[in-house]
């Protein structure tokens, strides 16, 4: 093994040298439990942990390691776990909002070059979700793929590839099996070595049933879905990064019940790209796309060009884009108001001192 194959190149070197820690050992994070990390030096996988000094110097908790991230980390001379000194700069970073009511970031993955939303054809083949994932994949800088597992269990899986083309527009869409092997020498093509792709989908998609069957080899857990509701038991339970005989490597992430939006202007815009270029020859340019003359919008839908469902997805994204803009404004402010209430004490501390 080689430190290449997780993806190691020039550049990712030269930013070691540019580094606070030119003389550290560069290493892929390929997991996470809480604050203990898994990580791959190109010669052994090592257990490691925060430095205090990244622990405590760093603005925010997104800034942290997190799957998928190279570090420079510290061996030391004593046994033990190793430490990581710094995070070196993102390619892509692919984050969420922290479910409940914090406004807080979670990165999901880190450096990775291709998303598969993997989707059950068998269940709920919720559309709306596949776009709202879409959103934060483009927002990421990664490129998606939309994978339907399990299409040995419908007689004509082409025709929802079909209907979920027009909902899912410029994005492959890919109909998988791994029991009939439908659609898995399509996917096989993606898998080039040193590629980095991330698998996002709900519990019981099939995602490590995938990675299994691609690795040739049980390296994830699986469980059944229950019949009472087509839903699936969390099987994965932290990230994992997995480099597949081929040479590619494999993000593996848990179900996600909840996905909320961080950010997504950029991503909106290129998951909703036939709408923006429609909105384009509407008469006014601060159209609504509700009731207004000339509309080009709503004269496709009448045309049935355009699916309602995916204008009212849109609105539905957009308007929880601009509530979380404002919700990390007021944060912002909050943080800084706190940060210049501890200035303003430790100077009259000080001053008192002084007298």
């Amino acid at each position: 093994m080689s430190l290449s194959e997780y993806g190691w190149d020039e550049d990712w070197a030269e930013g070691l040298t540019a580094s606070d820690n030119p003389g550290g050992t560069p290493a892929r994070v390929t997991a996470e439990h809480r604050e203990l990390f898994k990580a791959h030096t190109g010669s052994e996988e090592i257990g490691a942990r925060m430095s205090g000094r990244l622990r405590h110097t760093t603005v925010s908790s997104a800034d942290l390691p997190a799957v998928g991230d190279w570090v420079v980390v510290d061996r030391g001379e004593k046994s033990g776990d190793a430490l990581i000194q710094e995070v070196l700069p993102r390619r892509s970073v692919f984050s969420r909002k922290t479910a409940g009511k914090r406004t807080d970031e979670q990165i999901v993955g880190a450096n990775v070059d291709t998303v598969w939303i993997v989707s059950p054809l068998d269940a709920d083949r919720n559309a709306a979700r596949i776009e709202r994932y879409l959103t934060l994949v483009w927002e990421s800088g990664a490129s998606p793929v939309v994978v339907l597992t399990k299409s040995d269990l419908l007689e004509a899986p082409e025709v929802v590839v079909a209907d979920l083309g027009e909902r899912v527009v410029g994005v492959p869409i890919i109909a998988v099996s791994t029991i009939d092997g439908t659609g898995v020498d399509e996917l096989r093509r993606y898998l080039e070595p040193r590629v980095t792709i991330a698998l996002l989908g709900p519990s019981g998609a099939g995602k490590s049933t995938l990675i299994n069957h691609l690795a040739a080899q049980v390296v994830m857990r699986t469980a059944e879905v229950r019949a009472a509701d087509g839903k699936g038991r969390h099987t994965t339970t932290h990230r994992q990064l997995v480099l597949l005989p081929l040479g590619a490597l494999l993000l593996d992430t848990p179900g996600m019940r909840e996905l909320q939006l961080w950010s997504g202007d950029e991503g909106l815009e290129r998951s909703f790209a036939d709408l923006e270029a429609l909105a384009t020859s509407c008469r006014f340019s601060d159209c609504g796309h509700e009731s207004e003359p000339g509309c080009a919008v709503q004269a496709a839908i009448e045309a049935g060009d355009l699916a309602v469902e995916r204008l009212a997805s849109f609105r539905k994204l957009e308007k929880e884009l601009a509530y979380l803009e404002r919700r990390q404004d007021v944060r912002a402010d909050l943080k800084e108001k706190l940060r210049w209430k501890g200035i303003t004490k430790e100077y009259k501390r000080w001053f008192k001192k002084r007298r």
